[in-house]
């Protein structure tokens, strides 16, 4: 899988399809309204805010992938109706309850797809057009949460979902294409479909909730937070170098995606971490702070990083937003100096993963409760680096031969956000930062001082 903007895909020619989630009535008894995630609950209250003030902020993470031969399209219904069914946080209708969020559920069987056929795609360009449009019909405060179809050929299809952030996250894509494709080959080889449902997000949320539900501003389990922001001057960590922005101002964004090294070269960069006695996430954490400091940046590296939350048992193939995010703060030496580096990269880890219990939307609520209440959006660009490895996601082995994309997309931002993440090709990194012209400036110098560190770091 490849993490790439929508616009850098090229789509085949083709009928295009859709297949809308409709709610049917059923039997049961009416569905209980429960608590949505915290992350859920923050994010609809920026889109609620939003539209107060007429200034929509829309997001989705999408997919793509590809399935070849004839298509059965009452097949990949299926398997698109399979994957609705499968997770809950996608059935769920979510309400405003006072500052927080409920929601209610559908059950898998009052759920129904309505299949839709609309023109024929003639060219690339008109199917790129398409795909960029129709994924971006998602919208946080309108049921569904999902949008799906397909760019149909003779010989194959392209196959597309897109999701509001609100029931997703990085890793729930590749669940997700998983979830489809695997559908799909089932029934098309007459057999039958995998279990229906995966370990409930909402259930997950609902232990989170109680393991932060007696926190208060005094509380020792906030100190690493606590430490954290006063070192920093803030809850929110900056990002060093200059984007050329103005405060308060949200931007266009740009997207780009990068390869840093290809596959021989990732595993020599892999090779000498572990010599170093580090892993390869540290290493590249370490090889960014370093690049940050070579551009200008400080000599410690205060940063937030997600940290997935579903672990190895009944959450490990669920979709929803299970990542928690968390401050790290670790001295950065110069480029010749990466060994000092990697190693305070991996201690700060460490310190970080013991902390990780505590919420980032509660630590932000009890902290800074004022500028919780006032701010509808990180308040600044803030240092950010995420890491993912497709090549241990669900579905792996399979995700090359789909051509398997995933795409995120904001309306609007105030900074840079870098998501690294490795392929069967090599390493990568996806960045969204604001649409200007400094911003571009420091975007090509920082990657061109990130290639030279682990580079560097080989020799």
């Amino acid at each position: 899988m490849l993490q790439v903007s929508v616009k850098d895909t090229k789509i085949r020619p083709g009928k295009a399809h859709r297949w809308h989630l409709v709610p049917v009535s059923g039997d049961g008894p009416p569905a209980v309204p429960r608590m949505a995630g915290y992350n859920q609950a923050k994010h609809f209250a920026v889109a609620r805010h939003a539209r107060t003030v007429n200034e929509p902020v829309r997001s989705y993470v999408a997919a793509t992938f590809e399935i070849t031969g004839p298509v059965d399209l009452d097949a990949l219904g299926e398997s698109l109706l399979h994957l609705v069914r499968r997770h809950e946080v996608l059935r769920a209708f979510y309400e405003p309850l006072g500052e927080d969020l409920s929601c209610k559920v559908l059950a898998p069987g009052e759920v129904a797809l309505k299949h839709v056929e609309s023109d024929q795609l003639d060219t690339s360009e008109q199917a790129g057009a398409y795909l960029h449009q129709a994924v971006r019909e998602v919208e946080t405060l309108s049921w569904p949460l999902i949008a799906m179809g397909a760019v149909v050929r003779d010989d194959s299809a392209t196959v597309w979902f897109s999701c509001d952030h609100l029931v997703t996250d990085g890793l729930s894509t590749a669940i997700a294409v998983n979830d489809i494709a695997g559908a799909y080959r089932a029934l098309t080889a007459g057999e039958a479909l995998p279990v229906a449902e995966a370990g409930s997000y909402l259930e997950f949320s609902r232990s989170q909730r109680r393991r932060n539900q007696d926190l208060h501003s005094d509380d020792p389990r906030l100190d690493y937070w606590r430490d954290f922001t006063q070192r920093n001057g803030g809850l929110f960590p900056r990002f060093p170098l200059d984007l050329g922005t103005l405060p308060g101002r949200l931007y266009a964004p740009v997207t780009t995606t990068e390869r840093l090294l290809d596959a021989q070269g990732v595993e020599a960069f892999e090779a000498a971490c572990r010599d170093l006695g580090g892993r390869l996430s540290m290493g590249l954490l370490a090889a960014l702070a370093t690049a940050v400091r070579e551009e200008g940046g400080p000599a410690v590296y205060r940063g937030l990083m997600p940290v997935n939350e579903r672990g190895k048992g009944v959450y490990a193939q669920s979709m929803g937003w299970f990542i928690n995010t968390l401050p790290i703060e670790f001295a950065v030496g110069g480029a010749e100096r990466f060994a000092g580096t990697l190693a305070a990269a991996h201690t700060a880890y460490a310190h970080m993963q013991a902390h990780r219990e505590v919420h980032f939307v509660q630590a932000w609520r009890l902290l800074a409760p004022a500028e919780y209440a006032r701010l509808h959006y990180w308040p600044h660009a803030v240092n950010f680096y995420s890491y993912i490895d497709f090549r241990r996601m669900p579905g792996a082995a399979y995700h090359t031969g789909l051509q398997a994309r995933m795409h995120v997309w904001v309306s609007g931002c105030n900074g840079i956000l870098h998501w690294f993440h490795r392929a069967d090709d090599g390493l990568h990194v996806n960045t969204i930062h604001v649409d200007t012209p400094q911003a571009r400036t420091t975007h090509a110098g920082l990657l061109r001082a990130l290639t030279h560190t682990v580079t560097t770091a080989l020799q």
